[in-house]
Order: C-alpha cells, then structure tokens, then sequence
C-alpha cells in the first residue's frame, strides 16, 4: 500500500511538473500585457521600465524558470491588476468556489442517487420514463440558458430568491461561508441548482445503469432466496457496490465543477475564482491566469488521489491487488 501511495505521488509530481510547462508557455505566447499594463499616451521609456518591472524582457525560458523556482516557493507571481501575490487573491476567492461547488455535488448525490435507484429497481414504471426523459434535458440545456431562466422565474417573477450575489457570510475554520447565514443560504440555492443540474442527471444516469446491472446477479438472489426484505437488499448489497463507481464519478465532477464554474458565477455575480478568471482574461493578467491553471491542476491531482484512496477503502480487490 505504502509503495503504491509513493508511486501515486510521483504520477502527481510529474503531471503537476508537466503542466507547469504547458501552462505558462501557452499564457505566454498569448497577446501583449504591456498594452493593459502602460496607458496609451506613455513614452517608450515609460514602456521599458514596466517590461523590466515584470521581468518580461526576458527570454521565455528564464521567465519559466524563475516562476518554477517562485512555484516551488508559494510564489505563483504577482497580478498585473491587483498588485498583489496572485496567489493570495485567488485563495481569498477559493471558499466561494468551493462552497458553491460542494453546495452541487451534494445537490447531485442527494437527489440523483435516489432517483436513479428507483429507476434502476422500477425501470417500466411511467415515473422512472419520465425521470429518465428528465435527465435528458438536464445533460442537453445550456448552463447559461437554465441561469438566466432560474433567475426569471424565481428572482424576478416569484421574488422567492435573490438573483445575484453572494450575500452576507460567517466565519469557520477561518474562512467565510455564505451558508451559515439565512440570507446567505438563499443566495446559495440558484446557482448550487443551476450548476448541480448536469451532475445530477449524470448521476442519476450512472446509479441506474449500475442498479440495472447488479440486480440480475447471482448473490441478489441468493439474497432473497433466504428471506432479506428489498429495504435491506437495496441498503447492504445493492447501494455498497453502487457506491464504488459513484464515488469515482462524484470525486472527478467535483474537479470539473470547480474549474468549469465560470459560467454560473458570472450569471450570478458570484465572487468566485470563475469570475476572476474571466476577469483576468479580459485584462490579460497573466499571473492571474497562470496561477488559477496551476491551482485547478492541483486541485485535480489532489482529488484523484483522494478518489483512489476512497475506491481502495470501497474495494476489497483493489487492495488485494496491491
């Protein structure tokens, strides 16, 4: 198990280490900062002293290393906008991010692993066709579309629920979270339910396929022949062999939630890492941009291995494998 973790982390340390090449070579070749950076009316003196500033009079090699040599420091450079660490901004940004994202998943795993169980146990039934049917349309509408339709209905026909922002917010564990606080929680629900709407249907899809596929096995019906109720059948065999690949799924969506929440915090007006990143893209803050690729790369890295760690304590063959 330990030589099996090391070789993990070597994986990560080697995609991590991969990815900062890609990343800080592909930002970099992309348009010119110096022209955000100086106003139009500055002398070239004016401009030189700003290149030099930032260090980008250097070859694109040197500029690599020295972020590689910050990188491994903390150091992930400093925002052209802001004038501060990059990394710091976009931690001061990660609890809304996180809470939005962790807000969807549970949406996703709360309602789709129920609706996919009774579609998978009553597949003929005109409930499950039609949740079935529902699914559909929650992978085919757009996320921006159901947004803006969310806010039409709830925010401005109904008045039931604020249309943007994240509302007021608490502290815990020394961070800020929207959902300790009533309004918050009410600025939380629209995009938690815009953006957790894919995931459920995915979920939804997966626990049915899964249910589908494990009902005609042999120890369900061992199980039955010797008496156990459906209650416990769905709750001891079915739903521990369901969670295997259910976690898996769940841990990588939460990945992609977090780095493809841009949309709905942009709709939202949330203040999460999504909308500073298209903020910094239209500013063409490289740090900014650099530094928010390489924490999802982490966070990604991080998640993974978590995810095997979970799949390994799920399955018994897995760890007999190793």
């Amino acid at each position: 198990m330990i030589a099996w973790f090391a070789q993990r982390l070597l994986q990560a340390f080697a995609v991590v280490l991969a990815m900062t090449v890609i990343v800080f070579v592909g930002v970099n070749v992309i348009g010119d900062p110096v022209a955000v950076l100086v106003p139009p009316d500055a002398d070239q003196a004016e401009r030189l002293r700003v290149v030099a500033a930032f260090g980008l009079d250097r070859p694109l090699w040197q500029q690599y290393l020295s972020f590689l040599g910050g990188a491994v420091r903390g150091d992930l450079g400093r925002s052209f906008v802001f004038n501060e660490p990059a990394l710091r901004v976009i931690l001061q940004r990660m609890p809304a991010t996180l809470e939005l994202a962790l807000a969807a998943m549970l949406l996703s795993v709360v309602i789709g692993i129920p609706l996919g169980l009774y579609a998978g146990v009553r597949p003929n039934s005109p409930v499950a066709k039609t949740m079935m049917a529902g699914s559909i349309l929650g992978f085919s509408l757009p996320s921006f579309w159901v947004g803006l339709l969310l806010i039409m209905v709830f925010a401005v026909q109904l008045s039931w629920l604020p249309a943007g922002g994240r509302g007021p917010t608490r502290e815990l564990l020394g961070l800020q979270w929207s959902f300790l606080t009533p309004e918050g929680l009410r600025h939380l629900i629209l995009p938690a339910l815009n953006l957790a709407l894919f995931k459920i249907s995915l979920v939804m899809r997966l626990v049915r396929a899964e249910t589908r596929e494990i009902i005609p096995q042999d120890y369900i019906r061992t199980a039955r022949a010797k008496g156990l109720g459906e209650s416990a059948i769905l709750r001891v065999h079915l739903l521990k062999n369901i969670l295997i690949p259910v976690v898996t799924i769940v841990g990588l969506e939460f990945g992609s939630v977090i780095a493809f929440s841009v949309v709905t915090e942009t709709i939202f007006a949330w203040p999460g890492m999504g909308k500073l990143i298209i903020d910094s893209i239209n500013l063409l803050d490289r740090p900014m941009i650099v530094a928010y690729l390489m924490v999802i790369v982490v966070l990604f890295v991080v998640i993974n291995l978590v995810v095997d760690l979970i799949y390994t304590a799920l399955d018994p063959r897995v760890r007999l494998e190793n």
